[in-house]
């Protein structure tokens, strides 16, 4: 019963994570970054992503506050201007002990 109050909690735990990759617009937005990276850019300001994804600069901020509060992002300031950038090594590792635990449960019960 242990492993399922375990598994509980870390589904709780990913919530948010789910919530930010549950929508096409910011999932966008983690492409936009991505590419920016693999361009040797260290991340984008607001108008950069409001140009990548045609949304208003409102939009833009609501969704880079969703993938912030959920550790996909995060931002400095240079100059005048905050710099957006991906930061995914905590909600991986959540979503990998999630995986662990899920597979501990259903596949292997008696580990």
């Amino acid at each position: 019963m242990s492993e399922l109050m375990d598994l509980k909690e870390q589904f709780y735990s990913c919530m948010p994570l789910f919530i930010a990759l549950g929508d096409e617009v910011r999932l966008g937005i983690v492409a936009a970054l991505s590419n920016a990276f693999s361009n040797g850019r260290q991340g984008l300001n607001v108008n950069e992503i409001t140009q990548k994804t045609n949304l208003s600069r409102p939009a833009v901020s609501h969704h880079l506050k969703i993938l912030k509060d959920a550790g996909f992002i995060a931002s400095r300031q240079e100059g005048t201007s905050n710099i957006y950038f991906l930061t995914i090594e905590e909600p991986t590792k959540r979503m990998m002990e999630l995986g662990r635990l899920l597979q501990k449960t259903f596949l292997n019960p008696a580990s």
